[in-house]
């Protein structure tokens, strides 16, 4: 899974060589402490021996533009997966290259219910009945790897399954892989915004990319301070894939532009973060229906109560 953003002139890199569960909660770690802007990290498994043909286990690698603080990153690691992977890292300097094209070299499609997220390279990997979602990485979160954005397609598959929305928004779209996946299927407009102004700009054109330009025009908005995003109100189906206090933060402004029976999915939280999303959405009558965790991320599928 390839998360965070290839920085500008990435020019320093950390590895560590571990188990699937080490590097998935390192590379979180990793992802979740540094900005887009300034890192990039990758977790993947590595290719086996030629002599015996055994797995080669998973590895970790970050990328930074400028020298990371070699002994804050042992220390944040070590607080989260032991001393012995802190022990395991590595440093150094990498060659100029293509981040971008040779990251996408290792990215597979992901396939969540009938949404299959992929780049141009795997474009003949989308069978028949499935919907497939073109996303290359680019200066926005969201390449579909990551278990909150996984989870949110996910939870849409299924409510896909037992309704059909009439009114959809996407707070904090980043890339727009949930706002084009809801397009894609109901091929119906959906409001989305985004603080980043890149993510507003990446998302458009991913939209016209799957050919639901039409259906997708991202705003720049703070939460849902954008005319734009109201228009669309009320609705009965809101994804909110951002971060636990921004999270809690808007949850009067949520409860206030849907409608009773809405479909509310949320995600971006750790486990410890749960209760204290679930208190704020309950005090707006908003209980939850069911929750998927993903690589140590949950996702909450919400209602709001009459």
């Amino acid at each position: 899974m390839l998360e965070g953003l290839p920085p500008n002139n990435a020019a320093y890199v950390m590895r560590l060589s571990c188990d699937e569960p080490t590097s998935r909660i390192v590379s979180d770690i990793i992802f979740e402490t540094f900005d887009p802007a300034d890192a990039a990290v990758a977790a993947f498994e590595e290719a086996p021996s030629t002599a015996d043909w055994n797995g080669g286990g998973w590895a970790v690698e970050a990328y930074f533009g400028l020298p990371p603080d070699e002994d804050n990153l042992r220390a944040l690691v070590a607080a989260v997966a032991g001393e012995e992977a802190a022990r395991g890292m590595s440093f150094g300097r990498v060659e100029a290259r293509d981040w971008v094209a040779s990251s996408l070299e290792g990215l597979k499609p992901v396939r969540a219910g009938r949404f299959v997220v992929h780049g141009s390279h795997s474009r003949g990997e989308v069978r028949g009945h499935e919907i497939g979602i073109e996303i290359e990485a680019a200066l926005a979160f969201g390449t579909g790897h990551h278990g909150t954005t996984r989870g949110c397609l996910l939870m849409l598959d299924r409510v896909a399954r037992r309704r059909r929305p009439r009114s959809i928004l996407d707070v904090g779209t980043g890339t727009g892989v949930l706002a084009i996946a809801a397009a894609r299927l109901w091929k119906r407009a959906i409001c989305a915004g985004d603080v980043d102004k890149v993510s507003v700009t990446t998302a458009a054109e991913n939209a016209r990319r799957n050919g639901v330009g039409g259906f997708v025009e991202p705003v720049e908005a703070s939460g849902l301070a954008h005319p734009a995003l109201r228009k669309g109100a009320p609705f009965d189906l809101v994804f909110a894939n951002i971060l636990a206090k921004p999270l809690r933060a808007l949850a009067p402004q949520i409860a206030e532009v849907t409608e009773f029976g809405a479909d509310i999915i949320l995600s971006g939280l750790l486990g410890r973060d749960v209760p204290g999303v679930l208190a704020a959405y309950r005090a707006q009558r908003i209980v939850l229906q069911s929750r998927l965790d993903l690589d140590g991320w949950a996702t909450l599928l919400l209602q709001r109560r009459g």
